[in-house]
């Protein structure tokens, strides 16, 4: 079941990415002169703030640590200083905004997942093949100061997004003691193998990941549903 703050937040990066696309495509084609051709007015300052993001997020998550500086960002979207303090009051304001950026994207995606395995491959997919991204989840909080509060403002969204999926354990109390230790499990998994320290392979990964969600949230359910499928923990249609 998808709720109306998850349908809002999917629509809203939809948007975002139609109106990149049509940005983009307006630029490639070359209609009349400028680098906002073909952009109405309304949308430009949307899209230079998304530009300055998507900045932010390969120099706060590259791999040698971040090296995000007000004028780095702005040389790497290609925009003036100007541009950057027109959506962002200072550093600590943009580095957040990446972060929840991130973030945000990252939900959507476990949001969408119907089975534990599909929500593991979408977000090895969006974080672990994109490694930028999860160095920005996964790393930037514990090297950043400016993120110091915000990993952990985050970590309920996603423990309650978990506690939803959980919806054989009928009591709310196990439900989130559940939830938060599988949580710390997975945040613990992905960021060992983000660094390459497990030696394990992409599909191996993955199955272990699978099995610990099935195997720990079947532990709890009631006796008569113990050993069911992979679509056990969230209630979705069967593949």
């Amino acid at each position: 079941m998808v709720l109306p703050a998850e349908s809002s937040l999917a629509t809203r990066i939809l948007t975002t990415h139609v109106v990149a696309m049509e940005f983009r495509r307006a630029v490639q084609t070359g209609q009349n002169r400028g680098r906002w051709s073909g952009v109405p007015l309304e949308s430009r300052h949307a899209l230079r703030r998304d530009n300055l993001v998507a900045a932010g997020v390969q120099l706060l998550g590259g791999a040698g640590g971040p090296a995000l500086t007000v004028r780095a960002v702005c040389r790497h979207a290609g925009l003036t200083e100007r541009y950057f303090y027109e959506s962002f009051a200072d550093r600590e304001h943009f580095v957040r905004a990446v972060y929840d950026d991130v973030c945000t994207r990252a939900m959507a995606t476990l949001t969408s997942a119907q089975t534990p395995r599909e929500a593991v491959e979408q977000f090895v997919e969006l974080m672990v093949d994109d490694p930028v991204r999860g160095r920005v989840l996964l790393l930037a909080p514990a090297v950043e100061p400016a993120l110091t509060r915000s990993g952990a403002e985050w970590m309920p969204n996603f423990i309650e997004l978990l506690q939803r999926k959980l919806s054989r354990i009928v009591d709310p109390v196990l439900q989130k003691l559940v939830a938060t230790s599988l949580i710390g499990a997975l945040t613990g998994l992905f960021t060992a193998y983000l660094n390459g320290r497990l030696g394990a392979t992409r599909k191996q990964f993955i199955d272990y990941c699978v099995n610990m969600l099935l195997s720990t949230a079947a532990t709890y359910a009631p006796h008569r549903e113990r050993g069911e499928s992979e679509h056990s923990i969230p209630a979705g249609p069967h593949n």
